[in-house]
């Protein structure tokens, strides 16, 4: 089922994923296809919405975010260990600890993990457990991953498979626990400026400091913590694919006053060898004309890429999926 969310944080739709882990239980086909329409409004609106019973067990969330904020409490000499030896990396962004240089308009630190069976991650010693933590969230959201990427072929009318199949390999996603730096000033709030993601679609986990907005037709809407709940919003892949018929969400982070703000995100990728361009389904066979040219995903994975390792000082300089735009 879908409901609206009640609380305080601008009535996010919220979706009820339980039809899909309870098999011959009451009419559980038109539960699930209550859930598919939900998912659909929310992709066609704001491309956010909140999911509930989604299999990510909530001690695990709150073991993740307690751990993650007690390794960023480390010293900073601590923390820079956690790197990979000078040029033993070939990644625009390798694996392990980094914080954004001083000149970026982002202001947060964060761990960068990659899919554990590619032994690319570099663990930190500190605290004890988190290694175990940060692998056993990697695998509950990618199977959630796993879980919207077929109801989101659903939502688009595609042919039973036709995304699972798209995008079957599971060595592009990564999971990013980040640490964002309490707010300086009234005018100094940025912790992520305002931007869409390049990826399919994206799940964050977030303690109760709050911060997360997500552009609205009437404005900037909190997301957010509810207990027990994971943020899920879908990206560039998804709005390109379908030709802007589902949105790629816009959202930022807004710094509070005297708090660190602690949260996790999984990105759920595509292989960087796939091509990317609006399916026939939604461009051609509508009588419409292709808002974006093709591309692979890899090139704008680099360009997206470059935002992090050379961040421009000014928010309106980053490059995202208009660059592709017709």
């Amino acid at each position: 089922m879908a409901t609206r969310s009640s609380s305080s944080d601008g009535a996010l739709p919220v979706v009820d994923l339980a039809p899909f882990f309870l098999a011959g239980v009451g009419d559980v086909d038109a539960a699930r296809s209550r859930v598919t329409e939900a998912v659909r409004e929310a992709c066609m609106s704001t491309g956010f919405f909140r999911v509930v019973n989604h299999g990510v067990p909530p001690e695990l969330m709150a073991r993740a975010l307690e751990l993650s904020a007690a390794f960023f409490a480390l010293p900073d000499e601590e923390k820079a260990k956690v790197r990979p030896a000078e040029g033993s990396s070939s990644a625009p962004l390798p694996a392990g600890y980094a914080r954004q240089p001083a000149h970026s308009a982002d202001k947060n630190e964060y761990l960068l993990v990659f899919n554990p069976e590619l032994w690319l991650n570099v663990y930190p010693a500190e605290p004890a457990g988190f290694r175990n933590a940060l692998e056993e969230c990697y695998a509950k959201l990618t199977a959630l991953g796993l879980l919207i990427q077929d109801i989101l072929n659903e939502c688009m009318g595609l042919p039973p498979g036709f995304l699972a199949e798209y995008n079957a390999d599971r060595n592009f996603d990564f999971l990013t626990p980040l640490r964002y730096f309490p707010a300086t000033s009234a005018e100094e709030t940025n912790g992520i400026y305002a931007h869409e993601d390049a990826n399919l679609v994206t799940f964050v986990l977030q303690d109760n400091v709050g911060g997360l907005e997500v552009l609205g037709s009437d404005g900037w809407v909190p997301a957010g913590p509810v207990e027990g709940t994971i943020i899920a919003n879908i990206g560039d892949i998804v709005q390109v694919l379908s030709n802007n018929k589902f949105k790629s969400a816009t959202h930022r982070v807004i710094r509070k006053p005297g708090a660190h703000r602690h949260s996790l995100a999984f990105f759920f990728n595509l292989h960087g060898d796939r091509w990317v361009e609006p399916l026939p389904l939604f461009a051609g066979n509508l009588g419409e004309a292709p808002s974006y040219r093709g591309f692979k995903y890899g090139d704008y994975m680099q360009l997206r890429m470059r935002n992090k390792t050379h961040p421009p000082s000014r928010p309106e300089d980053v490059i995202d999926i208009t660059h592709y735009a017709i």
